[in-house]
C-alpha cells in the first residue's frame, strides 16, 4: 500500500500535468472497488476543472471549480498514471485492470489501475469527507504532532510504539515501511511500550519520523514491488533502507544480523544492537 511518501510522490508528478485542465468524459470499466463508486461519480467529474492537488494522510485529493474534490486511496494494488493520448471509450485498448479512466479534451487520460480493487475514489468535500473522521495528525504537524503529544498518549496505551505510530488515528500516513526506518533512525525497538520512553525519546522519535518521511519524499518513495509515479518512474528510497525487509542481512552501521518480529500482524525489523 502507498504510504504519505509514495502518494506525495504521485501528487507532485502529476500536479502540473492536471492542474488547469477539464475533464471531458469519465469511463467507469468496474464500480466494484473496496465501495462501489456512487451512481452519480462520473456525472459529478465531466465538465470540472481541475483547479490544485493535495493529500491527507494517504489519500490522493484532486479539488475541482466547484469546490468538492475527486478523493483517491490506492488500497494494497492501485495506481494512478497519466496516459498523454489515450483512445476513445469503448475502443478495447485499456488495461485488464484499468477500472476508470478519465479523459481530458486533448486525449490525455487519468488511468486508475486497481488488480486487487481495494482502492476507492469518490467525490466530496475536501475537508469535511467523512473518510477523514478519526484521521490523527499528520507527521509534519509541528503542533499537534511533537514529543509532548506522545508522551501525553503513553499515560493511556499499553501499546508497542511501532503498534501505536501504524495507527492512522494517531499519526496519519505512516505505514509499515517508515516506522520500521523512523524506528531504526532513533535507535528505539519496535516492541517497545511508548509508556516507557522519556520525554526527550518522544521528541527523538517524532523528529526521526519527519526526516526519514523528507528523505523519502526527496527520492520520490519505495518502489517495493510495483509503485510507479504519476508518469511511470520508479521511487528510489528503497535503496535507502536501513531495515524495512533486510531481515538476515548486516546492518548498514554496525554489521549486527538485522531480525524480524511480528508486531499487530505485521513484519517488524531491527537492528538488535543498534536499537534497545
Amino acid at each position: 500500500m502507498p504510504e504519505l511518501p509514495e502518494v506525495e510522490t504521485i501528487r507532485r508528478s502529476l500536479d502540473p500535468l492536471v492542474v488547469g485542465r477539464r475533464i471531458e468524459a469519465v469511463e467507469i470499466r468496474c464500480r466494484q472497488l473496496r465501495r462501489p463508486l456512487d451512481k452519480d461519480f462520473a456525472g459529478q467529474l465531466v465538465g470540472r476543472a481541475i483547479c490544485a492537488t493535495g493529500r491527507r494522510a494517504k489519500y490522493l485529493l484532486f479539488g475541482l471549480d466547484n469546490g468538492k474534490s475527486w478523493i483517491l486511496h490506492f488500497g494494497m494494488s492501485g495506481r494512478l498514471f497519466l496516459r498523454r493520448s489515450f483512445p476513445a471509450a469503448g475502443a478495447g485498448t485499456a488495461g485488464k485492470h484499468d477500472h476508470v479512466i478519465v479523459s481530458f479534451d486533448d486525449g490525455a487520460a487519468l488511468v486508475f489501475h486497481d488488480p486487487r480493487r481495494f482502492g476507492l475514489m469518490l467525490v466530496d468535500e475536501g475537508t469535511t469527507c467523512p473518510l477523514f473522521d478519526g484521521l490523527g495528525p499528520e507527521p509534519f504537524d509541528c503542533d499537534a504532532f511533537d514529543g509532548e503529544y506522545l508522551k501525553r498518549l503513553g499515560r493511556t496505551t499499553r501499546r508497542s510504539i511501532k503498534d501505536v505510530l501504524m495507527d492512522q488515528r494517531v499519526v496519519a500516513g505512516l505505514g509499515n515501511i517508515y516506522v520500521n526506518e523512523a524506528l531504526f533512525a532513533c535507535g528505539l525497538r519496535p516492541r517497545r511500550r511508548l509508556s516507557r520512553l522519556t520525554r526527550a525519546q518522544c521528541n527523538a522519535l517524532v523528529e526521526s519520523c519527519r526526516r526519514v518521511l523528507r528523505e523519502a519524499v526527496e527520492h520520490r518513495g519505495s518502489s517495493i514491488s510495483d509503485f510507479l509515479d504519476g508518469v511511470g518512474r520508479r521511487g528510489g528510497y528503497q535503496y535507502k533502507h536501513h531495515v524495512y525487509d533486510r531481515a538476515g542481512e548486516p546492518c548498514s552501521r554496525c554489521g549486527s544480523t538485522i531480525k524480524s518480529v511480528v508486531i499487530g500482524q505485521r513484519s517488524s525489523f531491527y537492528c538488535p544492537k543498534c536499537q534497545s
